[in-house]
């Protein structure tokens, strides 16, 4: 199988990512819950894994690496823990389900929600942005990257905007986080979700959420903590304010494993790497008539390509790939319509999106645009 739906979820994994997760599996042990040495091992691998992802993020204190199921997760962290009824928040028009549902329900309990105008090449506009913002704004969120197109929203310039006007800034790196440079500082992160899945190369169920000394967002779970049990409420030391219960340690430590895996490989290295796939990728598609590719076709993306075939169906497309060529990628919504509007793909029912990775090769996008171009000419 050729495998071109990355923007799911990477696969496969280094062999590092396998081993920890099997040795993890295999030793046992629960991170602060007892003294034995299993649980001191599985508390070591657990500080490790902060460390790492620090490292990565360029975050100068690993006890604000705060675990979470995945980036879905960590995005309801902050933004139910961020924002009251009454209050404002400014979003793009390109995000993910992941963060619109979360806002349609808050603003259903009475936030107002802004979607700042944004453009399907260039991402939101900033002054867009610079003129949403009033007093009751508590927080801007946003996509790095799109999930259907690749396009980037330039986050370090909202960022600065951002810190500019006092306001909590929070950013959306699923489709960005191992593959492009984040430095939460340089842009003025104060909360960035991250997926442990995707291109941070580690299992599915990981992933983190940074929460910067800027920002404090309820927590909206407590429980069990392994330590200061004494107390009644949740301890507010970090990183046990926002983490509840005994920890996903086995994937915890396959994303540790896919995190020092990119800090050696380096995320610059990987970037240059992954451009240059998308760019051939790009090319070729482009060449192929009665294809059109939707989103930027040059300059820096992240690895998500939405493309349709004239007079089919994106569904039919992405069917005759896997039956007929072994080729896996996805088609529809992508669980992004706000997107699919923008790019006047919706009463389409969508795009077919493919989503080379890290070990995806030459060869492979090579038979993936001679499998379009049969498509295409059969269309």
């Amino acid at each position: 199988m050729i495998y071109l739906d990355n923007a799911a979820t990477s696969w496969p994994k280094p062999e590092s990512v396998y081993d920890a997760v099997s040795e993890a599996i295999r030793r046992g042990g629960n991170p602060g819950r007892g003294s034995s040495q299993r649980s001191k091992a599985a508390a070591m691998d657990i500080s490790e894994a902060r460390a790492a992802v620090a490292q990565l993020f360029h975050i100068g204190d690993p006890s604000r690496v705060i675990f979470t199921l995945n980036a879905t997760d960590g995005i309801n962290m902050g933004l139910q823990g961020m924002l009251s009824p009454g209050d404002h928040v400014i979003t793009s028009r390109m995000e993910h389900n992941a963060v619109t549902r979360p806002l349609a329900y808050l603003e259903d309990a009475g936030v107002r929600v802004t979607k700042a105008d944004t453009d399907p090449v260039r991402g939101v506009d900033l002054q867009a942005v610079r003129d949403a913002i009033c007093p009751e704004t508590k927080l801007v969120v946003m996509t790095h990257a799109s999930n259907v197109t690749g396009a980037l929203n330039p986050i370090e310039e909202i960022g600065g905007i951002c810190r500019e006007h006092d306001v909590p800034f929070m950013v959306d790196a699923s489709q960005s986080a191992g593959m492009l440079p984040i430095d939460v500082e340089k842009m003025n992160i104060d909360l960035l979700a991250v997926p442990g899945h995707k291109s941070l190369l580690g299992p599915t169920g990981t992933g983190v959420l940074y929460v910067s000394p800027r920002v404090a967002p309820r927590p909206i779970k407590s429980g069990g903590t392994g330590v200061f049990s004494h107390i009644r409420l949740q301890p507010e030391q970090l990183p046990y304010y926002y983490e509840a219960g005994t920890p996903n340690t086995v994937g915890i430590a396959g994303l540790a494993a896919g995190a020092r895996f990119i800090l050696e490989r380096s995320v610059s290295g990987i970037f240059h790497q992954e451009q240059q796939s998308l760019q051939k990728l790009i090319s070729s598609l482009s060449s192929i008539p009665g294809v059109t590719i939707y989103g930027p076709v040059d300059g820096p993306r992240a690895a998500a390509v939405s493309f349709n075939i004239d007079n089919m169906d994106c569904a039919d497309v992405a069917m005759i790939l896997e039956t007929y060529y072994n080729i896996s990628v996805r088609s529809g919504l992508q669980c992004a319509p706000d997107t699919h509007r923008l790019l006047g793909t919706f009463e389409l029912n969508g795009t077919v999106r493919v989503s080379p990775g890290l070990f995806t090769t030459d060869e492979e996008i090579e038979a993936f645009i001679d499998a379009v171009r049969e498509i295409a000419e059969d269309a």
